[in-house]
């Protein structure tokens, strides 16, 4: 496993996430459910949705040249950079979504698969595994290194995002994700300029 693949993922997944709906929805679940349970059913979706991620880089991998999956990827970093900027403080105030009492685990499983589903992370997992998918071991990488940042974020969301949401406005967290994103996307792109 490439260890720079791996943190850069890591990293990048990690700080979009912190202070996103996925962490606030884990935070309110956890109030109402046992935390396990909600964690639980918060890690299997992040699962599925790796895996469907690595799976959509690997294939793009294939079919684009290199050349293109890099626009591509500069492309999406500056684009998540942008609308993260300029959505930092909408979503502040809003509230995550509803949850059912019935069937705890699925119900948390089938909340995140949904709020999830399309989001900036899966689409930043797939362009990172289109980029390293040279090796198994790569995109194996970048699987598990963007599931361990969910999972993180999640759990951070769980224990200690309330207190974190006290010290640090959340628009100021969403401000600094975007600005990494936009920072990425500028030296993903300096890369084609670096080839030619």
């Amino acid at each position: 496993m490439d260890i720079a693949t791996f943190l850069s993922t890591f990293g990048l997944i990690f700080l979009a996430e912190l202070g996103d709906k996925t962490q606030l929805t884990a935070m309110a679940l956890a109030v109402r459910f046992p935390w396990k349970k909600v964690f639980f059913g918060i890690a299997l979706a992040f699962v599925v949705l790796n895996l469907g991620a690595v799976v959509i880089g690997k294939v793009l991998f294939a079919l684009l040249p290199l050349f293109w999956i890099t626009i591509l990827s500069a492309a999406l970093f500056l684009y998540f950079g942008v609308t993260t900027l300029i959505q930092s403080c909408a979503s502040a105030d809003e509230e995550p979504p509803p949850d059912s009492q019935s069937h705890i685990i699925k119900t948390v499983f089938v909340m995140m698969v949904m709020a999830e589903l399309g989001d900036k992370t899966q689409l930043i997992t797939a362009s990172q595994a289109a980029q390293h998918s040279a090796t198994f071991s790569a995109a194996g990488g970048v699987f598990v290194a963007s599931t361990l940042a969910l999972w993180s974020v999640s759990l951070l969301g769980i224990f200690i995002g309330r207190q974190l949401i006290k010290y640090v406005p959340l628009c100021w967290i969403h401000r600094s994700a975007g600005v990494m994103f936009i920072i990425f996307g500028l030296v993903i792109a300096s890369r084609l300029f670096m080839v030619s």
